[in-house]
């Protein structure tokens, strides 16, 4: 049987399986703990210093998205002594870039903005200092903006070892060192494949997809569950919708150790949904008249197909007719178009393809 460990947290005593840390626990129990460089799906990291909190029996201050925690720690988060280490971490970040909330596409998803309130923070304590980098929207799907990246570190960890890609990685040293793509080309330049793992373990506003700019604030977008259509994974999504259209895609966090992709996706999944919204897509079946498409009603279509079906069969046999389906749909219908084959047509030339 798993021994079970008691852990109390401003002094309420929770109960928790071995090999999870301390910041585990307490977000497992609604107990705030903020994280800037730590990701459920990046790991443990300890580079920020917004998650330390107070031991008993430990000497200064301890990160608790790094440290393991042990039968009987008495543990405490929000001391003065913790408040005031937080608000000066973030009062340092916001003095060291160009943190515009208000425009900004990550407004109100901002793990730092949302720091910042919880620490009461209206405006820096430090005065701003930085030197301007200029925007990178080389690439097809993202826009980088240096002069809001805090250096976190989740998305070299990500690309590196979530989608195991090799593109980013910090570059320069000291004051000049930032997140360059391969030798610091553009991202548009570089070997990035589009994936868009780095923008969706940012915590600001210094990954964005540029398909969403301008398209809506955070709060106004519906978020809403599927499974991507490209291939036969079953990748899931969490599409954000307005105005019932397609915004952008990001891979499902929720449950993700037990999701097929664990929360990743590849740029058709990522970026592939704007069909779904295309002016010029089929919304009515077409059939040949004279040479050329003309629109027809479901009944016309369909009538037309089974007719053609009939005549084939009783022409040249049920062998002479094949069946084309798709990964690009449902289970569900890849099962009737076989049912229909082999019961109704009585053939059993069948096949799919991923790339439909």
């Amino acid at each position: 049987m798993e021994n079970t460990l008691k852990i109390t947290i401003n002094g309420k005593v929770y109960d928790s399986s071995p090999g999870k840390t301390v910041l585990d626990i307490a977000r497992a129990n609604n107990v705030y703990i903020p994280t800037l460089c730590y990701h459920p799906r990046t790991g443990k990291a300890g580079k920020c210093r917004a998650c330390l909190v107070e031991i008993e029996g430990f000497r200064g201050l301890k990160e608790s998205c790094a440290l393991e925690a042990k039968d009987g720690m008495i543990i405490k988060t929000d001391t003065e002594q913790i408040k005031q280490v937080r608000k000066m971490i973030v009062e340092l970040h916001l003095s060291n870039g160009e943190h515009n909330c208000i425009a900004c596409e990550k407004n109100g998803h901002c793990e730092l903005q949302d720091m910042a309130y919880h620490c009461g923070i209206e405006r820096p304590g430090f005065p701003e200092y930085h030197e301007t980098i200029p925007l990178d929207d080389s690439a097809e799907g993202i826009i980088r903006d240096h002069n809001k990246c805090i250096e976190c570190g989740r998305c070299v960890t990500a690309c590196n070892n979530n989608v195991m890609h090799e593109v980013l990685d910090f570059g320069w040293r000291s004051g000049h060192t930032k997140v360059i793509c391969d030798n610091d080309l553009p991202m548009g330049e570089s070997s990035c494949v589009q994936c868009g793992e780095c923008v969706q373990v940012c915590p600001v506003g210094a990954l964005t997809f540029k398909n969403a700019k301008g398209k809506g604030p955070y709060w106004e977008l519906e978020k809403k569950k599927t499974i991507c259509t490209y291939c036969g994974v079953g990748c899931s999504i969490d599409m954000y919708v307005k105005d019932n259209k397609w915004v952008y895609s990001m891979g499902t966090e929720e449950n993700w150790e037990k999701q097929t992709n664990k929360g990743m996706l590849c740029v058709k999944g990522r970026f592939g949904m704007d069909f779904l919204d295309r002016e010029d897509r089929l919304t009515t079946p077409l059939i040949k008249k004279n040479g050329k498409f003309v629109e027809a009603s479901w009944d016309e279509a369909l009538n037309l197909v089974s007719s053609k079906l009939g005549e084939t069969k009783a022409k040249y046999g049920a062998g002479s007719i094949g069946f084309f389906t798709s990964a690009r749909t449902s289970n569900e219908d890849n099962y009737a178009m076989m049912r229909f084959a082999r019961g109704v047509i009585g053939t059993n030339n069948v096949d799919h393809c991923a790339r439909l």
